[in-house]
């Protein structure tokens, strides 16, 4: 009943894809073993054993099987232990279901926030070297560091974009 309450489609675009696997697995069993149950409950559960007796010619065997299937008890098992493990995994999957939204929450805060730097930023050409120092510090104590040792060149600058000389 619960199953059919939940929207699965929305549920499965808020997931991981590896999440959203495991529970369009564990549907697809469910669903395999409610139709398993359904056909074994449409089989018949009575057994003819007059047919039986009027066919075979030893009686013997035909009484000992009626006598073994009205003896017959199904085993009771204690599945305590077994669902007091799956409450366990259920809860851990709650704790980490919630923790990946308390994550998931916070990235959506932060990219909202950088949303807002983006389309409140300043355009390149009108940065100052100060605004640069502001957002990156470590430039400046790079800078100081090159500057000190006498480096005038970056790095992999000049192969990256090439020589830029401006003719007098």
């Amino acid at each position: 009943m619960a199953a059919k309450r939940v929207d699965f489609a929305k549920l499965a675009a808020s997931l991981r894809p590896d999440t959203v696997a495991s529970l369009n697995a564990f549907r697809r069993r469910h669903t395999d073993l409610v139709k398993q149950i359904a056909d074994l409950k449409e089989q018949a559960t009575t057994i003819n054993f007059e047919g039986y007796r009027s066919i075979l010619s030893n009686k013997k065997v035909v009484n000992d099987a009626e006598k073994a299937f009205a003896a017959f008890k199904p085993a009771q098992y204690d599945l305590r232990e077994q669902l007091r493990v799956i409450e366990a995994q259920e809860i851990k999957a709650v704790a980490a279901a919630e923790a990946t939204e308390k994550r998931i929450t916070q990235e959506l805060v932060e990219l909202k926030e950088l949303l807002v730097n983006i389309d409140t930023a300043r355009p390149v050409d009108q940065l100052t070297i100060d605004d640069v120092v502001k957002a990156v510090p470590e430039i400046d104590a790079t800078v100081e560091k090159m500057i000190k040792r006498g480096q005038w060149r970056m790095p992999g600058y000049y192969e990256k974009f090439g020589e830029f000389n401006v003719g007098f």
